[in-house]
C-alpha cells in the first residue's frame, strides 16, 4: 500500500502542530555532521577497491576538430591500461532533470577544456603523467565566444508585454533606466566532482558526487547504452553541489565506460581546473531594467530584459526575470529574455538560478528609484507589494514580504540610518547601510520514501541526497514526530537508487518534496497502528515509543513484537501550482565600510529575515541562510569567472584566481524567520529555503556601498577599482 498525495488543494488541518513528540520544528543536530568532521563519512573519491584503476581526463586546448596522433605511444607507457576516445563520452555535464544523455562525442571540441579522452592507469600519478603526454591536435573553428558578437535567440515563451511601458516611462514622475551586468560564476563546491565505477558484467554500480539520483541513473544509462535497471547509483554523502552536480558529469560517464571495458573498478576525480570548465557555470548577464513610478513612488511601469549565453544545443537559459514576474505590482510591464549561442563552457543551474542575479540587479534599481523619489527603500517596497500575481491575477498561496521587511528593519535598526550618502566616516572609512527584498519561486516535485517500523525503531529509505542541506536530520525529525520515537531510534538511509526515488537536491524543493513523502509514509504507518488498536488515526497519540488511545497505553514493542510495519509515501505536484502563485520572501540588510583611499569594501554586519513556510529545523534552515548570504557577499564583491576574449576559456579556473569570500570577509550573520504556514505547500506547510538567502543579498551590500560613499556600481562585482571609479571626487 502507498499513501499518495497530489497537491491540488490547500491542507489547512495543520496536523504537525498537534503531534506529541516535540522534535519537528525544533533545532536538531545533523546526524551526518559528526561523521563528516571525524572523516567517517566517505565521499565518491574515497571509495576503496583492491584492484582499483585510476582515470584522468584529457581536455581540448582549442575549439574544433580533435585528433590524438600519439595514442599508441601513450597506451604503451608504464602502468597505462587504456586511453579511451569513446564517442559516448559527454561534452559537458547534463542539465538538471535532463533524464537523458547530454551532448556526446570526442571528435569535435565545442569549447576550450572539453573532455576528449580518458587515460586509465594503475596509479593516479601514472594516469596523470600519461594524460599530460597525450597530444591533442585541434583543427581550429572560427566560432563566437563573446555574447555581444552574435544575434541572440529570443524565446517567445520568455517575452511578456502588458500595457504600454514606453508610455509609462515617458509619463513617470520618477524613473530608472539602467543597464546592470553580472559575470560568469561557478558553484565551486568544496568536494570536486568524482566517480568510482564498478562493472560485474551485468550491473554498473557508480559511486558519484551527484544531486538527483533518479535522473542521474537514467542519464548515465542512456550515455553508456544500458537499461536503467542495470545501473545503480550511490551518493550517500556529497560535499556540496549548488547545481553543478544536478546532472551526470563527465567523470561519471568516463569512469563507467572504462570500468565496462576493463572489467575493473575505475575512479575518476576532476582536477579543480576541470571543475571550473567541464561542469556548468552560471551565465553572465546583461540586464536592462526600467522602472516608472508616480509621485508617491508607486510603480506604474516595470521592465526587465536580460541577455544570457549558452552553448549550442543546450536548452537551459539562466531565468533572470523569473522573480520579476511577481515581485512588484505595475500595470505596464515588459519582461524578456535573449540567449546568445557562444562557445564558452556550458551554462546551467547555479544556486538559485534566475533570482540570484535577477533579483540582485532589480533590487539595486529599486534602491535607485527610492533615492530619486525620496522614499525610504523599505517603504518603497511596502508600497509596491502586489495583492495578487501582477500578471496572471492568481492569488498568492501566502505572501509575507511585508512581515519580513518590518521584522528585518526593526531588528537591524534601519530607522537610525542616514538616508543621504557620505554622512558617516571613521578615519578613511565611509560607513553606510543598505537593504533589499528577497524573492524565490517555490516548487514541489514528485518524490517517494519508505519507512520500515520494527519494535527497535524506524528506518527511512529514499534515493534523496544530502548535499550539506540537512536531509538526514529533517527526515529523521519528521519520522520521529509522526511515530513518537526518539531520534536515536531513527535510521535515515539516503543516496541509493535501489531505494524509492526521491526528489533529489535542487531548486530548494528537497525538504518539501521528499520530506512530504516521508510524512506520508509515516502517516500510513500511523493508520496501520490505529487499525490495530481499533481507533481513528486522529485519535492516536504516539510518544516515547508508546501508543495511547483514550486511557489505554500500549508500547510499540508489545504492539509489534517481531513484526514489521511499512509505509510508503508518494507525492506529486498537482493543480495547486495552476491555482495559486507560490513563492518565498525575505529582506536583507547590510552595513559596510568603504575605504576612501583604496576602494576596499568591508561588510560589517548582515541581517536577513525570511518567510519560507513552516521551518522544520531552525538550525539547518539558519545554516542555509548563512550560506546564501555568504554567496551574496561573493556576488557583490569578489566572484567573477573571467573568459579570454579570444577563445572563451576560463582564465581564473581555480580557487587561487576565483575569489570566494573567506572567513575574514564574512561578518556575523543574523537570521530571523517570519512565522508562516502555507496550506498550499502540502501537509507540513513547509516551503524551500536553501536558495532564498542568496536572492537580493548582494544588492543589500551594493546599496550600502552607495549609502556609504556615493559609488553606484552596476557592473558586478564591486571590486576596489570599480568602487573608486564610481566614487564622487
Amino acid at each position: 500500500m502507498t499513501f499518495d498525495l497530489k497537491i491540488d488543494e490547500p491542507h489547512p488541518d495543520h496536523r504537525a502542530d498537534g503531534l506529541a513528540q516535540g522534535v519537528l520544528g525544533h533545532e536538531s543536530d545533523r546526524p551526518d555532521g559528526w561523521l563528516k568532521v571525524a572523516g567517517a563519512a566517505t565521499y565518491a573519491a574515497e571509495e576503496q577497491a583492491d584492484d582499483m584503476l585510476h582515470g584522468f581526463l584529457v581536455r581540448a586546448p582549442k575549439i574544433g576538430a580533435v585528433t590524438c596522433p600519439n595514442l599508441d605511444a601513450v597506451r604503451a607507457m608504464d602502468g597505462v591500461r587504456s586511453v579511451l576516445r569513446d564517442p559516448r563520452m559527454i561534452r559537458n555535464a547534463a542539465q538538471g532533470t535532463a533524464n537523458e544523455a547530454p551532448v556526446q562525442g570526442v571528435d569535435r571540441a565545442a569549447y576550450v577544456g572539453q573532455p576528449v579522452a580518458l587515460v586509465v592507469a594503475a596509479t593516479f600519478e601514472q594516469a596523470r603523467h600519461a594524460a599530460q603526454a597525450l597530444v591533442v591536435s585541434v583543427e581550429e573553428d572560427d566560432v563566437p565566444v563573446l555574447p555581444d558578437t552574435v544575434t541572440p535567440e529570443e524565446p517567445e515563451d520568455q517575452n511578456t508585454r502588458i500595457g504600454d511601458l514606453d508610455r509609462a516611462m515617458s509619463e513617470a514622475a520618477f524613473k530608472v533606466d539602467a543597464i546592470y551586468t553580472t559575470p560568469s560564476m561557478v558553484s565551486a563546491a568544496m568536494e570536486p566532482h568524482a566517480a568510482t565505477a564498478h562493472w560485474d558484467g551485468e550491473t554498473l554500480t557508480l559511486r558519484g558526487s551527484l544531486q538527483m539520483l533518479k535522473f542521474n541513473r537514467n542519464e548515465l544509462a542512456d550515455s553508456v547504452g544500458l537499461d536503467p535497471k542495470h545501473v545503480r547509483v550511490l551518493a550517500p554523502y556529497v560535499g556540496g553541489g549548488f547545481g553543478s552536480k544536478l546532472g551526470i558529469s563527465a567523470d561519471c560517464v568516463a569512469a563507467a565506460l572504462a570500468a565496462m571495458e576493463l572489467g575493473q573498478p575505475v575512479r575518476v576525480v576532476q582536477h579543480r581546473r576541470h571543475v571550473f570548465e567541464v561542469n556548468t557555470r552560471r551565465s553572465e548577464t546583461r540586464q536592462h531594467i526600467r522602472l516608472a513610478a508616480d509621485a508617491e513612488g508607486r510603480l506604474t511601469g516595470l521592465g526587465h530584459e536580460a541577455l544570457v549565453s549558452n552553448l549550442p544545443e543546450e536548452e537551459f537559459a539562466e531565468p533572470v526575470i523569473q522573480g520579476s514576474h511577481f515581485a512588484y505590482a505595475a500595470s505596464n510591464r515588459h519582461l524578456g529574455m535573449k540567449v546568445a549561442r557562444i562557445h564558452r563552457p556550458a551554462a546551467g543551474s547555479v544556486r538559485a538560478p534566475g533570482e540570484s542575479v535577477g533579483v540582485t540587479a532589480f533590487e539595486v534599481a529599486m534602491d535607485e528609484l527610492a533615492l530619486s523619489a525620496e522614499v525610504d527603500p523599505v517603504e518603497l517596497r511596502l508600497r509596491n507589494i502586489p495583492e495578487t500575481d501582477p500578471e496572471s491575477g492568481k492569488p498568492f498561496s501566502s505572501h509575507r514580504l511585508e512581515a519580513a521587511l518590518r521584522q528585518g528593519a526593526d531588528a537591524f535598526g534601519w530607522s537610525r540610518r542616514h538616508a543621504a550618502p557620505r554622512q558617516q566616516r571613521e578615519g578613511e572609512w565611509w560607513i553606510g547601510t543598505g537593504m533589499a527584498a528577497a524573492f524565490r519561486v517555490n516548487m514541489v516535485i514528485e518524490a517517494e520514501a519508505r519507512i520500515t517500523l520494527t519494535h527497535d525503531g524506524a528506518t527511512i529509505r529514499s534515493d534523496m541526497t544530502d548535499i550539506g542541506t540537512g536531509s538526514y536530520a529533517i527526515f529523521g525529525q519528521i519520522a520521529a514526530e509522526l511515530l513518537g520515537l526518539p531520534l536515536s531510534q531513527i535510521d535515515v538511509q539516503l543516496g541509493d537508487t535501489r531505494f524509492p526515488p526521491g526528489s533529489g537536491s535542487g531548486g530548494s524543493f528537497g525538504a518539501a518534496s521528499t520530506g512530504t513523502a516521508v510524512w506520508l509514509a509515516g502517516m500510513e504507518i500511523r493508520q496501520q497502528i490505529a487499525d490495530r488498536l481499533g481507533c481513528a488515526e486522529a485519535e492516536l497519540t504516539l510518544k516515547d515509543g508508546v501508543a495511547t488511545v483514550a486511557n489505554q497505553r500500549t508500547t510499540l514493542h508489545d504492539l509489534l513484537s517481531d513484526e514489521t510495519i511499512e509505509g510508503h509515501g508518494h507525492v506529486k505536484p498537482g493543480d495547486a501550482f495552476e491555482k495559486v502563485r507560490q513563492a518565498t520572501f525575505g529582506a536583507h540588510f547590510a552595513e559596510v565600510a568603504v575605504s576612501d583611499v583604496t576602494g576596499e569594501v568591508r561588510v560589517r554586519r548582515m541581517l536577513g529575515s525570511f518567510a519560507a513556510g513552516r521551518i522544520l529545523n531552525p538550525r539547518t534552515a539558519r545554516s542555509q541562510c548563512h550560506g546564501g548570504m555568504t554567496w551574496g557577499i561573493g556576488m557583490a564583491l569578489t566572484e567573477e569567472l573571467t573568459h579570454d576574449r579570444r577563445d572563451g576559456h576560463a582564465v581564473n579556473r581555480d580557487l587561487a584566481g576565483y575569489h570566494l569570500p573567506v572567513n575574514a570577509d564574512v561578518p556575523p550573520l543574523d537570521v530571523h524567520f517570519v512565522e508562516e504556514l502555507d496550506d498550499w505547500a502540502g501537509p507540513m506547510q513547509a516551503k524551500g529555503i536553501g536558495e532564498l538567502g542568496i536572492c537580493g543579498a548582494g544588492a543589500s551590500i551594493l546599496n550600502a556601498i552607495y549609502n556609504a560613499c556615493g559609488a553606484r556600481v552596476r557592473d558586478m562585482p564591486a571590486t576596489p577599482d570599480r568602487v573608486l571609479a564610481a566614487m564622487p571626487l
